[in-house]
């Protein structure tokens, strides 16, 4: 990152301290449309996108299609598109990269070992996003800061070493999973049906499961694996 960039976004957090989300999307927007596009996955999506196309009806959003996702998440990816009438981008991994993989390691080849998990992630997800924000200037995340101990650091607008440099815009960095579902509720925004039945994080269906009374919110995500280890990578840099 250059001096003069860092200096730029170190500006732009003092002065978005204490926005809301949309005035920080608005922000983000009104500087880099049509550069920039939202990354799609989870509840906190659902409500940037809805925040998004409030305040520009051009507003783009992509999602990775993994090929091991739940009915249920491509049932919410169509009703949010005949919702606010847009279209989403769908990225799908590249099919000789999966075909190699699967042959060589199996089907679920990510309950054997982190890095087997970490090597279907890369080639389901990551790479995908790789190629998609190869062609934007920025990109927006739902994540929060208190979703897991890996993201405690978040701010609301960083540098994404981990994808080029490219910015990259958390206007939610600062709420709280109640707040995301207090919007979600009073805009009646198209969520995952799985969140009704204690699925508060949802990824591939191999990858998740429903938690129990008492767990952290993301102990369904690789609940085999230590809290540590859990990224898949997408804000994440690899090492």
């Amino acid at each position: 990152m250059s001096e003069e960039l860092a200096k730029e976004i170190e500006a732009a957090n003092a002065d978005l301290e204490g926005k809301t989300p949309q005035e920080i999307l608005k922000w983000a927007m009104d500087k880099l449309h049509p550069s920039i596009a939202l990354a799609w996955s989870g509840a906190e999506d659902v409500a940037v996108v809805d925040m998004m196309v409030k305040i520009n009806p051009e507003a783009r959003i992509f999602t990775l299609d993994t090929g091991r996702l739940n009915p249920e998440t491509y049932d919410v990816i169509d009703r949010v598109r005949d919702k606010y009438n847009m279209n989403i981008e769908v990225m799908f991994p590249d099919s000789e990269k999966t075909e190699e993989m699967v042959r060589a390691q199996g089907m679920n080849l990510f309950y054997k070992s982190v890095d087997n998990r970490k090597l279907c992630c890369k080639i389901r997800k990551v790479q995908p996003l790789r190629r998609q924000l190869g062609t934007l200037d920025a990109w927006v995340t739902g994540l929060r800061a208190d979703q897991a101990v890996t993201r405690t650091a978040l701010k609301r607008v960083e540098i994404d070493e981990a994808f080029g440099g490219i910015i990259k815009v958390n206007p939610l960095a600062e709420w709280t999973h109640e707040q995301v579902w207090d919007y979600i509720k009073a805009n009646d925004v198209p969520y995952n049906e799985l969140h009704n039945n204690n699925y508060p994080s949802i990824g591939c269906a191999p990858c998740t499961r429903a938690v129990k009374e008492g767990e952290d919110i993301r102990a369904g995500r690789w609940w085999w694996e230590s809290p540590d280890t859990k990224e898949c990578g997408l804000h994440v840099k690899e090492k």
